[in-house]
């Protein structure tokens, strides 16, 4: 799977929280500055050619329908997040967060206490 850029990552953020849509109807869903139209449409057909989103037509119209889930995207780039930057180590990551100190002692007990709930 590739990787998006920031604009594919927006776009694909309105998409998913539309359910798919037209252009337009991406574009007015956009949170923050708005790209040009034109913009949005070749970074719409960008996550087509990647695989991300299909073209629905609709007269002169096409409509762009997810083909990935939110869920299921962040999976993968969480996946390849920890595999390039924590070399797979899960341990590593929370380490990195609370020498950061992004991670405090009450949320790594939530997070604890969350693991011994999925196992019993």
């Amino acid at each position: 799977m590739e990787k998006l850029t920031i604009q594919e990552e927006e776009a694909m953020l309105s998409i998913w929280q539309l359910g798919g849509g037209f252009v337009k109807e991406i574009l007015d869903n956009l949170k923050g500055e708005k790209p040009p139209y034109t913009t949005l449409a070749s970074t719409i057909r960008n996550l087509e050619r990647k695989g991300y989103v299909k073209a629905v037509k609709y007269a002169n119209a096409k409509r762009y329908d997810p083909i990935i889930s939110e869920k299921e995207y962040k999976g993968k780039f969480m996946h390849g997040f920890i595999g390039d930057y924590f070399k797979n180590s899960y341990k590593e990551m929370v380490s990195f967060f609370v020498k950061e100190e992004k991670l405090s002692a009450a949320e790594l007990k939530e997070i604890m206490d969350m693991i011994k709930k999925n196992k019993s």
